[in-house]
């Protein structure tokens, strides 16, 4: 891992207070377990380790093999980190579960690191998986798949109106001078294809961004953490969920909407509703400071939410 390459935690204070309270929580409390499901570089971890009692524990999810080694210089005995994806949360006792963060997306180490190839920034290999220990890498992929497939890809996951004649050119390229393999080809090759673009926002940023969620699968591996969360968090536990992109963030309002409700059974009119399983309780931006400070951070949104009090099998 690359020590030069600085990552700043996006809504570093305000995740972790949305998750621990120190008004409602003192030394004689029973003991209560929390998760960061995306370890990343460890900044929340840190701060949620400073602020848990000494009978507390932090369970930590990565896939990211840089992740795994940064948690490693952690040393403190209530944290332990898993080195896979957060899509296993479900493997987590029912109900044990006082707090959990989910820091969506890419950290700036990934980013800002060419050989990642998930920026198209820096020329480098095209690879952008998460875990790089694992699965197929974009190049790998693009060497294969049919163009109606990479068309629906870039349309679907980057909502890039130009998906079609930019996956025909990929296609072609493919054909004429063999597979794509590094982020400058691809960028150049969009690039060359969109003739018009918001201003500011470089011709690959959809492309590039629709084949990382692609290659990942980040969308379903979000929608199985959110339905794990109801299993695992305790009854009054809290749910963080930081999300970068209107994909992400769609999926995670949604989610809280659909079980903040009560839900009828129309088959059964006199049957009592089932409870709803969820609050939502707060919607949360980066402040001017922040974004200042961190650019990267002006598209975060954090929905909070709670663990309404009900059987985590109702």
């Amino acid at each position: 891992m690359d020590t030069q390459l600085q990552h700043t935690t996006v809504l570093l204070h305000e995740a972790v207070d949305a998750l621990v309270d120190p008004a409602a929580t003192s030394a004689g409390d029973p003991a209560a377990t929390y998760v960061d499901a995306t370890f990343g570089r460890g900044g929340h971890s840190r701060l949620l380790l400073s602020r848990l009692k000494p009978g507390d524990r932090l369970i930590a999810f990565d896939k990211d093999p840089d992740a795994i080694l940064e948690a490693a210089r952690i040393s403190d005995a209530r944290f332990s980190i898993r080195h896979e994806g957060f899509r296993h949360l479900g493997e987590l006792p029912e109900g044990s579960v006082q707090g959990l963060l989910m820091d969506l997306g890419v950290s700036s180490p990934q980013i800002d690191n060419p050989q990642r190839g998930f920026s198209f920034r820096f020329d480098g290999p095209l690879d952008m998986r998460m875990d790089t220990t694992r699965g197929e890498s974009v190049a790998e992929w693009l060497a294969t798949a049919e163009l109606q497939q990479i068309s629906e890809v870039i349309r679907d996951y980057g909502e890039e109106r130009f998906a079609f004649p930019i996956a025909k050119a990929i296609v072609a390229r493919r054909q004429e001078r063999g597979p794509i393999s590094t982020t400058a080809e691809l960028a150049e090759l969009v690039a060359g294809t969109v003739k018009t673009r918001e201003p500011g926002q470089n011709p690959a940023t959809r492309t590039f961004q629709a084949l990382r969620i692609f290659i990942n699968a980040e969308l379903e591996e979000l929608q199985q953490a959110l339905e794990a969360s109801l299993r695992v968090l305790a009854p009054g536990g809290r749910l963080a969920v930081i999300s970068f992109h209107s994909l992400e963030d769609r999926i995670v309002k949604q989610f809280i909407s659909r079980h903040s409700k009560e839900v009828f059974d129309r088959r059964v009119p006199f049957a009592k509703p089932q409870p709803m399983k969820l609050q939502a309780l707060d919607r949360v931006r980066p402040g001017a400071d922040e974004v200042a400070q961190n650019p990267r951070s002006r598209s975060a949104i954090m929905r909070v939410a709670v663990r309404t009090e009900v059987p985590w099998s109702a």
